[in-house]
């Protein structure tokens, strides 16, 4: 039980749903939601089973993108995190590797099941993640960008429910780019603290985003009522812990910045699906929030 339990931390299970919620806002944008909803969509059912291939292609490539994590970084956890899986002897090198590129396979043969097209992003998924895990996050600014690809290929992974529509709105793929570069720029003082300019940097960040939202909000079909209350949310969040940790530069305060922008991610997405399924549909994405963070209680997110 102690080796099972250590090897479903290694694949921070409350991330994963934060992985779903960028499937179902791509998902929404992808006007796939609004037609699964359509009582008079003969379609509805074959969207109902891409939609959950498409999920189960986002649990295997997020669960093996963040496993092959602790992989590259075994070594350097034995010295600044030996409380992990691998250094404190829960899991080994190699069944973590074995559950990484099982978990990546498991992804991509899911992505292919919903479209050829959805499959082929997967892949890119997944070289991404692998090309972040083992270089990309050691580079200063190339490391922010290659983890954002990777979330904003996920949200075009559920875009890709309607292919066709990924050229109308293959831009929006930008916020969760710059949103986890953010979060990513943060979590560098994590370990011993300090690094105020990328603390100052990764709220600059936020603040481009919630600015992002909120324009789409007012320039959407949907009513602006139904998108600005998630964007408020989304601000309560990310910036009050944000703030703290820019205060006292402290690595336990910075965690939980990192945390909390983590986390949110699905606030992120349902402010995103609002604006293009309206808020029924944002509540249902929001629903994700519990969840995760309920996770969040028993396994680590960074």
């Amino acid at each position: 039980m102690k080796t099972i339990l250590a090897h479903i931390q290694l694949m921070r299970p409350a991330n994963i749903i934060t992985a779903i919620a960028d499937v179902l806002a791509g998902f929404a944008v992808s006007g796939a939601a609004v037609q699964l909803f359509s009582a008079e969509n003969p379609e509805s059912g074959a969207l109902f089973y891409q939609l959950l291939w498409l999920i189960l292609a986002t649990i295997g490539l997020y669960g093996g993108g963040i496993v092959f994590n602790d992989v590259f970084d075994a070594e350097l956890d034995k010295k600044e995190r030996p409380e992990r899986p691998i250094p404190s002897g829960g899991a080994s090198v190699l069944s973590a590797s074995i559950l990484a590129s099982l978990l990546l396979i498991v992804g991509i043969a899911a992505a292919f099941q919903a479209s050829l097209f959805s499959g082929i992003i997967a892949i890119i998924i997944a070289i991404l993640a692998i090309l972040y895990d083992s270089w990309g996050k050691h580079q200063l600014i190339f490391g922010p960008i290659n983890m954002g690809l990777c979330r904003g290929g996920n949200l075009l992974l559920g875009v890709s429910a309607i292919p066709s529509v990924i050229q109308d709105f293959w831009f929006l793929a930008l916020i969760p780019v710059i949103y986890i570069a953010a979060i990513t720029m943060i979590s560098r003082g994590e370990v011993h603290g300090g690094n105020k300019k990328a603390l100052l940097g990764g709220a600059a960040m936020y603040v481009i985003i919630i600015l992002a939202l909120t324009f789409l909000g007012f320039v959407s079909k949907i009513p602006w009522w139904q998108v600005i209350p998630f964007v408020l949310l989304l601000t309560y969040f990310i910036f009050p812990p944000l703030s703290r940790a820019i205060t006292k530069q402290e690595p336990q305060l910075i965690g939980k910045a990192v945390k909390a922008g983590v986390i949110s991610l699905i606030v992120l997405n349902a402010a995103l699906s609002s604006a293009f399924a309206g808020w029924i549909y944002g509540i249902i994405v929001l629903l994700l929030l519990p969840v995760s963070m309920g996770i969040a209680k028993k396994f680590a997110v960074t």
